[in-house]
């Protein structure tokens, strides 16, 4: 049967496109690729960027009797330092009318002191005005002091408020101050959970002791 110009002009027609997109699909497999190769080495990098390392987890079961508090100690030991007075014992350092400094038995550098008020309270906000700005006064003596019997290179302060912030007896606040100096980090508290000082509890104290009983801290 004859083929008509009008059926033979679409079979070339259709030949053509299908040609046409049989040439498409060849050019774009290679680009596709080369695509794909890109988006790989790009999430490569990413995780080599953030992820450079292994990492390593220590399970350490027996804290969590701290994290529940399944371990209660009997009284307090701010309340127990104050009633037995300044003394290395006690190691509490100095009084003033509403508030005391007191060393911190283990320290993270030589001359970590806390300062409290002496009544025992666990809420900033539940403190007289008198007992605020006493305890702020004495918190600036104890910088000072710490700044004079240490010369240190800079200074951490701070205060964990409650059990959720970290505080370790959220019952009776506490700030901390901390000297710092270059170089007193080091990989003892993370592999043996041990602080290397360079000097004793008692030197620390009777240092901090000895610059606070000067007359410029005296409190009337």
């Amino acid at each position: 049967m004859p083929v008509s110009g009008k059926t033979k002009k679409n079979k070339i027609k259709s030949k053509s496109q299908s040609k046409l997109q049989s040439n498409s699909h060849a050019k774009n497999k290679p680009a596709k690729k080369l695509v794909e190769k890109k988006a790989s080495t790009l999430t490569m990098k990413i995780g080599e960027q953030i992820w450079p390392v292994e990492r390593d987890v220590l399970f350490r079961p027996d804290r969590l009797k701290y994290v529940r508090k399944l371990i209660k100690t009997s009284g307090c030991v701010f309340c127990e330092s104050k009633q037995a007075g300044v003394s290395f014992e006690s190691l509490l350092l100095f009084k003033s009318q509403h508030s005391m400094i007191v060393m911190n038995k283990f320290p993270y550098n030589p001359g970590h002191v806390l300062v409290l008020p002496q009544r025992h309270c666990g809420d900033l906000l539940k403190l007289s005005d008198a007992e605020y700005t006493d305890l702020h006064q004495t918190f600036r003596l104890a910088f000072r002091a710490i700044t004079a019997a240490f010369s240190p290179a800079g200074i951490n302060s701070g205060l964990n408020h409650g059990a959720v912030a970290g505080a370790g007896i959220p019952e009776h606040l506490h700030f901390h101050i901390v000297p710092r100096w270059t170089g007193d980090l080091n990989f003892f508290p993370l592999i043996a959970e041990t602080k290397a000082l360079p000097t004793d509890l008692e030197a620390s104290y009777q240092s901090l002791h000895q610059e606070l009983a000067k007359p410029e801290y005296r409190v009337d």
